[in-house]
């Protein structure tokens, strides 16, 4: 059966027909797991926030999970969104929201972590749930994951093509930015160390033809009349 339920009634629906013992378990659970993934997001820099909320997106995400074919009103709107639908459009919303340094003065990470740990105790709590409603399940439990990884890898929030480059992508010379005249000093020390390691045989067809140039360069120098210029000739 389906539901079309506005946002006072979630609560009330989880502790009328499962008890108030397991609504409180959600709620302090979602408070603590989105307190956590606020706390890991912001862990390289100081960061204040208060609030509930976290608990509050664990018992809408619960009751999504609790309530198969469930959909979601809300107020401006004159029709209930799918949970499903909901569900994605959150996940998205609360994570460029905590990339665009929680817009809005919100604390879209707490959001996010207790929507994600809300749905995990009402999983624990009623397995068989998660058989009737697998998709939901299945969305925020991946999203989650996906989440975590790439806040794993971006402790500071870089951009996504910082983490995922395609593997065709050509890279940047390091070097490439520097003045002639350090560069060239910068490869020849790595064609010494080569040699020192390798022998002058490891050198490739190009190192040979740079260590030559190189020679012929620190000739003229010591030749001019002014060798302690420090001026690449």
């Amino acid at each position: 059966m389906r539901r079309n339920v506005s946002g006072y009634a979630f609560a009330e629906s989880i502790e009328l027909i499962y008890g108030r013992s397991e609504f409180l378990g959600i709620y302090f659970g979602a408070i603590v797991g989105g307190s956590l993934l606020s706390l890991f997001v912001h862990r390289h820099h100081v960061y204040q926030a208060y609030g509930a909320s976290g608990g509050v997106c664990g018992i809408i995400f619960a009751y999504m999970l609790l309530f198969p074919g469930s959909s979601i009103r809300m107020f401006y709107l004159p029709f209930g969104i799918p949970a499903w639908l909901y569900a994605i459009g959150f996940i998205f919303f609360s994570f460029f929201g905590m990339k665009a340094n929680n817009l809005g003065n919100i604390g879209h990470d707490a959001h996010l972590g207790g929507a994600i740990i809300g749905l995990l105790v009402a999983a624990g709590l009623h397995p068989e749930a998660v058989r009737q409603n697998l998709a939901i399940f299945l969305i925020v439990f991946i999203s989650g994951v996906l989440v975590l990884i790439y806040l794993w890898r971006n402790p500071i929030l870089l951009p996504l093509s910082a983490i995922f480059r395609t593997p065709f992508a050509k890279k940047k010379n390091p070097l490439a930015a520097l003045p002639n005249h350090k560069r060239e000093n910068l490869e020849m020390d790595a064609i010494l160390d080569k040699i020192a390691q390798k022998g002058i045989h490891s050198l490739t067809k190009d190192e040979r033809a740079m260590l030559d140039r190189m020679s012929g360069k620190y000739q003229r120098r010591d030749d001019s009349k002014n060798p302690e210029s420090g001026l690449a000739i």
